[in-house]
């Protein structure tokens, strides 16, 4: 080995630690200029269930007011029409055909699944953890609930909430979910609550989750403020059954789902105040949505898609189409957005926010929606595929939306399928009610080969909800 005169070597040593004081200071300011995200996340949360969004006597003050000083997007999409599917698809920017979270065998995971999210997936969680944040999960998961899919293996620091739906593991099969909600019976279900891969309480007092989920995400935000974080809060409310704190109860006008619905929007205005008192609210991209549509099925236990036709479970519109709003004082350029948005969306623009690159060894789904949050330029969004399971029923692209088959969703009825197919040019009719088939052959065609192309875009794989240890649920 070559020693080095003293001279040279304390040049060296200065040289050798300027550099590293100039990587260190590169860091410092990316890490500085890294934007936190926190997205909370809705189950079964209807599309005109906001005031914002037109419900005449559920009141949303607090979602009201990110809507006017922020972005409100009126197309925008969960890329499935059910909880697991969709969850897969925000926390990858995959459609879920492409993960086999998606099955004509089971519509979702439950108790019994043996499978789940698989670990060669890239999540929002893992994307951003590359890039130096620290992540939290609160909430309903539903990627599976075994230990290798839990959140905390999938990218997350640690996770606090319950593993699939409120309404699993039901006991009391006997009373109605009505009857259950109104009389804040949480010991039908025995649901477990989960701390990081622990269960903690079971059954879950579910009558008091959205406060204790609340609180579980505002000391998060207090923990992690010195660094750049991402919080996913995923509520499994409006989800039925319907639980609400003691405070909330009878507050709305609207019954026990305005209840359920005001105290979500209450614990929306405490994660907004938390990041606005310890000054980080400027940097800060806050969104809120929902993962499909309302569960029409449970009338006023259900929410409503609006003018959109049918909901949850179904290709319609109402189906898919989603309330969303989203916060970034300072960053992002407010009013109404018109054009299309998706839940695939949030990985590619949250990795690009972060001074990152989107996975580049997989096909991915999602858009970088920066420019559109920026107001520099329109969504690059153009085109959505509507499965019902592994099956694809509908395509949107620009105006226009075709449905190869429809499905009235929790009716016990068959898919009908049409030749030719349906087509509604989607901003003149966002209720879907007049076919313009006959006056578009063109426009039909065009959408048939955008079908085709996507399909033979999907590669098999496994189907992550067929599995199932018994046949009881």
């Amino acid at each position: 080995m070559r020693i080095l005169p003293p001279p040279l070597l304390t040049l060296f040593l200065l040289l050798t630690a300027w550099q590293m004081s100039l990587s260190c200071a590169a860091d410092g300011k990316a890490r500085a200029t890294q934007p936190n995200f926190v997205v909370i996340f809705c189950d079964d949360l209807g599309y005109g269930d906001l005031s914002c969004f037109g419900h005449p006597t559920i009141r949303t003050p607090n979602l009201d007011r990110l809507a006017q000083e922020g972005q409100k997007w009126t197309t925008f999409y969960a890329a499935a029409n059910v909880c697991t599917p969709s969850r897969a698809a925000l926390m990858t920017g995959r459609y879920p055909i492409r993960s086999g979270m998606t099955s004509d065998a089971n519509t979702v995971l439950f108790p019994d699944s043996t499978g789940g999210l698989p670990a060669s997936e890239i999540t929002i969680a893992e994307a951003l953890k590359d890039l130096g944040y620290a992540t939290a999960c609160v909430g309903k998961w539903h990627l599976g609930h075994l230990p290798q899919y839990l959140p905390t293996r999938n990218g997350f620091d640690s996770y606090f909430g319950i593993p699939y739906s409120n309404d699993m593991d039901r006991v009391d099969k006997k009373t109605s979910q009505f009857e259950l909600a109104e009389q804040e019976q949480f010991q039908a279900y025995n649901c477990p609550l989960m701390r990081d891969e622990k269960i903690i309480e079971r059954p879950t007092d579910q009558r008091t989750l959205t406060k204790r989920y609340t609180e579980e995400a505002v000391k998060k935000i207090h923990e992690l403020k010195d660094r750049p974080f991402f919080l996913y809060l995923a509520h499994n409310l409006p989800h039925i059954p319907l639980f609400r704190s003691s405070g909330f109860k009878g507050h709305s006008p609207a019954g026990i789902y305005g209840d359920v619905l005001e105290e979500i929007d209450w614990s929306v205005g405490q994660v907004a105040a938390a990041l606005k008192d310890i000054g980080i609210e400027k940097n800060t991209l806050l969104i809120f949505t929902s993962d499909n549509g309302p569960w029409l099925t449970f009338k006023t236990h259900g929410g409503s898609a609006g003018l959109l036709r049918d909901g949850k479970g179904s290709s319609w519109e109402g189906g898919h189409r989603v309330p969303a709003v989203m916060s970034w004082p300072g960053t992002l350029s407010p009013g109404i957005v018109y054009q299309m948005g998706s839940t695939l969306d949030l990985l590619p623009t949250f990795v690009s926010l972060a001074g990152g690159t989107p996975p580049q060894d997989r096909i991915l789904d999602g858009y970088d929606l920066t420019p559109t949050l920026k107001g520099t330029g329109p969504s690059p969004r153009e085109e959505m595929f509507f499965y019902k399971g592994a099956q694809l029923y509908a395509v949107r692209k620009g105006d226009y939306k075709i449905h190869f088959a429809t499905y009235t969703a929790y009716v016990k009825q068959e898919p009908v399928v049409h030749d030719p197919p349906l087509l509604y040019e989607i901003n003149h009719d966002p209720a879907e009610r007049f076919d313009i088939t006959p006056e578009h052959p063109e426009l039909l065609e065009e959408l048939k080969v955008l079908a085709q192309k996507h399909r033979d875009s999907v590669i098999p794989v496994p189907d992550q909800l067929a599995s199932r240890t018994r046949r009881n649920n």
